[in-house]
């Protein structure tokens, strides 16, 4: 009976070392996190540091860094769907949304030509358009008003010693120069020899015809020498520029003709592309693409919205559908099939992109099996089982 006793107590011996061996290996594989909180993971149970929850068990899943398997279950509940990589076509024009702006090689700087205050204002908010010979301003100036009395003494000389001294002659268009260098015009000059009528309040015309982009000036306020008072600019060729993209930049490029199309004009026009920037705005990944729109009938203002249409480049290149794509601030990436049940993020570099493909130039082989429905949730799942950034490490 005492021998049968020890071999019982041995069978339960046994038993319980194999429960615990189980339960050790058991609590080997398996690793804790927060429901709430996926970043934060445990080798043991316990509490969130930041919510307080507890901990739940979560396996590791996949036998390769970064793999992540999932059930089949899993994938049939997340609509998991894959395609194999092919070569193909994008085939299809770029749209970039761009805006209509002044051409700045057509614009005009009025600065004041002396020192004085500006008595009144023709126009006064920007936004108005300008004939040439139109008064802008009126300064008061006793600079100028020394300049006509010089004037009128060198005319004064000219017409009575004139004839027995020709110098005079010279005082008289030196005199005159000076007037015209300091803005007044050969209409106000010859008024003033007629009229002989001293007036330090001197009106200012438009040199040239436009839109008052910008007012710089007050009445009442005091201006020096070449004090910028008006800009303007003109209408009738105007620039739309747009914002290229890295992968957009191959497609587009000095010379070439692009379709515009501008909100609220139902026809597309051409215009000449002009200028691509030699390097990126700063603190983006956007260089700008400028072209130029004929506007002989000032039908365009600045600031319009635009959409310019690039022609897509065709080649055979491997081909996704865009949904397949994840990209953050990384670069992008795809989720790719490498085993029955297990998916891998993989980097990729892109190329053309139309509305529902695009194309990839590296990081993934042809006739490789891609995930193109439900890339996010396993994005998700891999943050939630490993409690990690799948691309953590990775470089574009």
């Amino acid at each position: 009976m005492k021998r049968y006793l020890n071999i019982l107590f041995l069978l339960l011996l046994v038993a319980i070392t194999a429960c615990s061996e189980q339960g050790h290996e058991h609590a080997e594989g398996t690793t804790y996190t927060c429901p709430m909180h996926p970043q934060i993971v445990q080798n043991q149970p316990g509490t969130c540091p930041i919510c307080g929850m507890d901990l739940v068990p979560v396996s590791q899943s996949g036998t390769e860094e970064g793999e992540l398997m999932l059930s089949e279950s899993q994938i049939a509940l997340g609509n998991i769907k894959t395609e194999r990589v092919k070569t193909g076509d994008v085939n299809s024009s770029t749209i970039l949304t761009g805006k209509l702006v002044l051409d700045e090689t057509q614009t005009d700087v009025i600065s004041s030509r002396a020192t004085g205050r500006i008595e009144k204002l023709f126009i006064k908010e920007s936004g108005q358009g300008v004939r040439q010979g139109q008064p802008l301003y009126e300064l008061y100036s006793e600079e100028l008003l020394t300049l006509q009395r010089e004037y009128l003494l060198a005319l004064k000389q000219h017409q009575e010693l004139g004839k027995e001294n020709p110098r005079f002659a010279s005082f008289l268009n030196a005199a005159k120069q000076k007037l015209l260098l300091f803005g007044l015009t050969q209409a106000q000059v010859k008024a003033l020899s007629g009229n002989k009528n001293l007036d330090a309040r001197v009106t200012f015309v438009a040199p040239a015809a436009g839109v008052v982009t910008d007012l710089a000036v007050a009445e009442g306020q005091y201006v020096s020498e070449g004090t910028v008072l008006f800009r303007l600019g003109k209408l009738n060729k105007i620039w739309v520029e747009a914002e290229l993209y890295p992968q957009e930049i191959a497609n587009v490029q000095a010379g070439d003709q692009v379709s515009i199309s501008v909100e609220g004009f139902a026809e597309s026009v051409s215009a000449k592309v002009t200028f691509i920037s030699p390097e990126y705005r700063q603190g983006s990944q956007v260089a700008i693409l400028r072209a130029e729109l004929p506007n002989t009938d000032n039908q365009y203002l600045p600031g319009m919205q635009a959409s310019v249409m690039l022609p897509g480049k065709n080649g055979s290149q491997l081909v996704l559908p865009t949904d397949a794509v994840i990209r953050d601030g990384r670069g992008s990436h795809v989720w790719v099939q490498t085993g029955k049940s297990t998916f891998k993020a993989r980097m990729v570099n892109l190329g053309d992109e139309s509305a529902d493909r695009i194309a990839i130039l590296s990081g993934i082989k042809e006739n490789e099996k891609v995930v193109t429905s439900g890339a996010y949730l396993l994005y998700s799942e891999f943050v939630l089982k490993k409690g990690a950034d799948p691309m953590a490490g990775h470089q574009h």
